[in-house]
């Protein structure tokens, strides 16, 4: 009996996030041939009247997930980790190259063009939100 009311526990969260957050255009770049680090992407959009902040992303198909941001200091682009991504009320953020992103470490298995990998996105709510990105090619400069 525990064992079925966790479950509808965990389901009633899984649900409630998915009316509160969206998720539109999530991708991940194949790494680059050798690398064992890549970037994914995303747009979060926020159906509520309150802030949510993402504050982690796992997946079975990396030892970690990291969330960072680009910035311009001094004349230089850097790349940082960020605690927690937030969403303003009844708004959009998009995880992009360039600014917020994903950073993916040590895939378990090669990657390819194509498939699709399972991330579990958690809120500082605690509310989860399991999504499956496609895995697209590193774009040609």
């Amino acid at each position: 009996m525990r064992a079925f009311i966790a479950a509808v526990l965990l389901f009633a969260t899984q649900f409630a996030a998915a009316e509160n957050i969206s998720i539109e255009d999530s991708q991940i770049r194949q790494p680059m041939p050798g690398r064992t680090v890549t970037a994914g992407y995303l747009t979060l959009h926020n159906h509520t009247a309150v802030e949510q902040q993402l504050v982690a992303v796992s997946s079975a198909a990396f030892a970690r997930i990291e969330l960072h941001q680009h910035s311009h200091r001094d004349g230089m682009m850097r790349m940082e980790q960020v605690d927690a991504i937030t969403i303003a009320a009844n708004a959009s953020v998009s995880l992009a190259p360039g600014g917020l992103h994903l950073m993916l470490f040590e895939p378990v298995a090669a990657l390819q063009p194509g498939q699709t990998v399972g991330l579990t996105l958690v809120f500082a709510n605690g509310e989860q939100l399991a999504i499956e990105a496609p895995v697209v090619a590193m774009p040609k400069r």
